[in-house]
C-alpha cells in the first residue's frame, strides 16, 4: 500500500512548496493537510491554506489552538509593547515558543487516528529567523519522542531544511508550484497587498530576486 502523509500547511510560501513536494513524493491521493488557527495576527494565511488545499483537491483540516493566544508574549500574537524585551535579546520577536513542536504533536495525533505515518513541515535551518524549533536536531528529537509517545513509526520530512530561500523558489519552480504562490501569504502584518517591509516579506522578496523568478503574489 502506498505510504500516506500529513502536511502542516500554514498557507505560506514554504509550507505550500512542501505540499507540492509531498504530492510529488507520495502522490496527491495519498496526502492530507492540516492548518492551525492559533490566534496569529496574520490569520489571512488560514484562508490561503484553505484555498490552496481546495485547488489541489487535498483533504484539509483546520484546528483551533487558543493556548498560544492565552500565553502571548510575541509579536505574532500580541502587540510589540506587550513583549518581554529581555526574553527576545537573542531571538526575533516573531518567535512563538514551542509552535512547531506543538503543531507536529497535534498533526501526529491526527495522523495516528488516520493511519498516516509521514509528517511534512516547511521548517528550514539555513534561512530560518533564529527559531530553535526549526533546526534539524529539534526535528530528529521530536520524531523520536512522537514514536515513543504514540508507539508508532512516524517520519518527519522537512524538505526545505537545508535550502536557502533562493533554492526554495527554485524547488517551487521544479514542482510547478510558482503559479500557486499567488495564493500564499507571508506578510507578518497580515495584510494584502503584503507590506514588503517586514522580515518575512523581505526574506521572500530576496529569494525570488536571487532565483530570477517574479513573485506572482505581487502581480495579482
Amino acid at each position: 500500500m502506498k505510504e500516506r502523509a500529513m502536511v502542516v500547511l500554514s498557507g505560506g510560501q514554504d509550507s505550500t512548496v512542501c505540499l507540492y513536494w509531498a504530492k510529488e513524493y507520495f502522490g496527491a491521493k495519498n496526502i492530507e493537510a492540516i492548518t492551525f488557527d492559533y490566534g496569529q495576527r496574520h490569520n489571512l494565511e488560514i484562508s490561503c491554506a484553505k484555498k490552496i488545499a481546495e485547488k489541489n483537491n487535498i483533504k484539509h483540516l483546520i484546528i483551533p489552538i487558543n493556548t498560544f493566544e492565552a500565553i502571548g508574549g510575541n509579536s505574532l500574537i500580541n502587540r510589540t509593547e506587550n513583549i518581554n524585551q529581555e526574553k527576545f535579546k537573542d531571538l526575533p520577536k516573531t518567535f512563538v515558543p514551542g509552535r512547531n513542536i506543538i503543531f507536529l504533536t497535534y498533526a501526529a495525533a491526527v495522523a495516528w487516528q488516520r493511519d498516516i505515518q509521514n509528517l511534512v513541515i516547511g521548517v528550514a535551518q539555513t534561512d530560518y529567523s533564529g527559531y530553535p524549533d526549526c533546526r534539524s536536531t529539534t526535528m530528529e528529537a521530536l520524531e523520536r519522542t512522537l514514536n515513543f509517545g504514540l508507539d508508532c513509526a512516524f517520519k518527519i520530512h522537512a524538505p526545505l531544511m537545508n535550502l536557502s530561500k533562493k533554492e526554495t523558489v527554485k524547488l517551487a519552480s521544479k514542482l510547478n508550484a510558482i503559479e500557486i504562490m499567488a495564493d500564499t501569504h507571508t506578510c507578518y502584518k497580515g495584510i494584502y497587498p503584503p507590506c514588503q517591509t517586514c522580515a518575512a516579506c523581505m526574506l521572500r522578496a530576496r529569494g525570488f530576486e536571487e532565483a530570477g523568478i517574479k513573485d506572482p503574489l505581487l502581480g495579482k
